[in-house]
């Protein structure tokens, strides 16, 4: 049932069948429930290039998704697109080819220069600062990752001596309208990162019922009288090493 608002995006409908569904889509399943979705794709050319995954399926469309496979682990990795409703719309996707167990893994704009590039922050939920997920779970200011999958990923991390924070990240559509008072905003309600993909994850996740997880490193400063990139894409072995990293937490929740 629709709930009528002013605001269009606001008019949550809890009705679990759409007009069109991913299931249209999912012409056959995955024989393993397990994914890692990435941002970083020198990554995936390095893992290629060392004969660690192999091409596990390309899924057809306008924007084909390809899809591989760890060579020693029924473990499947793909490279995440830009944006709630392409990333999060894929996801939803996955899920109905037979994805159960995600961990996610990229990179946002630190809202504290304090936070160092690399530094790994573990989603505990993110400001619904977009559209997307409005359309999966009904209107609240935060939404939040399920407590008993990012407890055994914080408990993993913590077994194995890896430097880590937790909290929020502050997920939006655009890139470009960061200004300095939402930048201020959002660091005062207890975002520590920005990025765009947060927050719509989570949603499928939780509307579809399915284990998810993120892992997201410092990257560019955001929090600073200028922007700074901080060199944050070249920091490969950071990234390589958060990929494997996400291999074993895939492999735990």
């Amino acid at each position: 049932m629709i709930a009528e608002n002013n605001y269009p995006i606001l008019e949550f409908d809890d009705n679990k069948t759409a007009k069109l569904n991913p299931t249209a889509f999912a012409d056959r399943s995955f024989d393993t429930d397990r994914m890692i979705i990435t941002f970083f794709p020198e990554v995936m050319d390095k893992l290629k290039a060392e004969e660690k995954i192999t091409l596990e399926r390309t899924v057809a469309g306008e924007n084909p998704l390809e899809v591989y496979r760890f060579l020693d682990a029924d473990i499947l990795i793909t490279l995440g697109f830009v944006g709630c409703p392409a990333c999060a719309g894929n996801l939803d996707l996955f899920n109905a080819m037979g994805i159960t167990k995600v961990i996610f893994c990229g990179g946002g704009g630190v809202l504290d220069k304090n936070i160092e590039v690399g530094q790994l922050l573990v989603v505990d939920g993110a400001i619904r600062d977009e559209g997307f997920s409005y359309h999966y779970i009904e209107p609240s200011r935060y939404i939040y990752t399920d407590p008993e999958v990012t407890e055994k990923i914080v408990g993993y991390l913590e077994k194995n001596s890896v430097s880590y924070i937790r909290g929020l990240t502050w997920t939006t559509d655009a890139i470009f309208r960061e200004t300095a008072d939402r930048v201020e905003h959002r660091k005062k309600e207890g975002a520590k990162i920005v990025e765009m993909e947060q927050s719509g994850c989570i949603a499928v996740a939780k509307f579809r019922g399915f284990d998810y997880g993120a892992l997201i490193y410092g990257g560019d400063d955001v929090s600073s009288e200028e922007w700074s990139d901080r060199s944050w894409r070249s920091r490969k072995g950071i990234r390589y090493d958060l990929v494997l990293l996400c291999k074993k937490l895939v492999e735990i929740i």
